[in-house]
């Protein structure tokens, strides 16, 4: 797509049953500092006022920048892709943006100036740190900072940011479209940063914070930090989630293997052959292959999941 002279974001909005939250997320996207700005919303099947709430807010914004479709009602996943995969939206950059969050007011202008840096035709993604606040917007802490490079090698086996933080552009939406809404991967946030660190793109990720990530019960993802939310995630790993992730987006990427640069096919490979090897060769091949972790914590839970063949 040609660059417009003022660059427009198609903030992709999903919802499911989000009345509690929802007004305080569209007051703080009608609040950015970066005006130009239009907002699609997939609903899969809300049975509260979510509905009404939008209706609402469509009825009082300017110029008809609220679209309002039905979702897939298959998962979260499903529903972010198939929004991002709709051939009616069409704009500069993308955001995806969720529910029951609070952006702060600089978040579109920070990501849509660093995405300006990359020529059009390179897929790039913006993404960042989070402040983490409670149910009652009450800050709780951030998310960790990762300090190291944002490159396939890493993505194959760690999402640095909540999709909530990604804003990227028409390059990066046209792989999402190539690999199709269907395409059987763990997470859709996760999926576009494989895509665009595979696929010869550029990753930006921010330290500085771009908006508050909601903990509550209700959340179909969150960040938890504490001793049992790690004691949660080892049980899925040794119960074979991880493995079973691995596996699916192994072969999501094996349909794209043509667009992979080559140094990123070859740490495909060697990641896919080492996995299922006996002990030695699997822990070698781990090791060739290049994948990491962006902490300690997470590279030692790596060769763990390696010794157990849990990868």
């Amino acid at each position: 797509m040609n660059r417009s002279v003022i660059p427009e974001v198609a903030i992709l909005l999903c919802t499911y049953n989000g009345q509690q939250y929802l007004s305080a997320q569209l007051d703080s996207v009608a609040s950015q500092a970066y005006p130009h700005w239009f907002m699609w919303v997939s609903d899969d099947g809300s049975q509260d006022d979510t509905l009404s709430i939008l209706a609402e807010y469509r009825s009082k914004w300017p110029n008809e920048c609220l679209s309002i479709v039905h979702g897939p009602r298959k998962g979260f996943v499903a529903n972010f892709l198939s929004l991002s995969c709709r051939p009616d939206i069409q704009a500069d950059y993308y955001a995806f943006c969720d529910q029951d969050d609070i952006w702060e007011a600089n978040k579109l202008q920070k990501a849509v100036d660093w995405l300006q840096t990359v020529p059009a035709d390179v897929p790039a993604l913006y993404c960042s740190r989070t402040r983490l606040v409670d149910a009652d917007n009450h800050g709780i802490g951030c998310s960790p900072l990762f300090e190291k490079p944002p490159i396939f090698a890493n993505a194959l086996t760690q999402n640095v940011a909540s999709g909530n933080t990604m804003v990227f552009n028409h390059a990066a939406r046209l792989l999402l479209l190539e690999a199709g809404e269907n395409v059987d991967v763990v997470a859709h946030d996760w999926w576009l940063y494989m895509l665009v660190s595979g696929c010869g793109g550029k990753v930006f990720y921010d330290a500085d914070p771009s908006l508050r990530y909601r903990q509550h019960e209700a959340n179909v993802v969150g960040v938890d930090l504490s001793w049992s939310g790690l004691w949660f995630q080892f049980r899925k790993l040794w119960r074979g989630h991880f493995r079973e992730g691995n596996g699916r987006h192994i072969r999501a990427l094996r349909v794209l293997h043509a667009r992979l640069a080559p140094e990123n096919l070859e740490t495909l490979n060697r990641f896919a052959i080492a996995r299922d090897r006996w002990l030695i060769p699997r822990l070698v091949g781990l090791k060739q292959s290049g994948v990491y972790r962006q902490r300690l914590s997470g590279n030692l839970s790596l060769i763990a999941a390696a010794i157990l063949k849990k990868i």
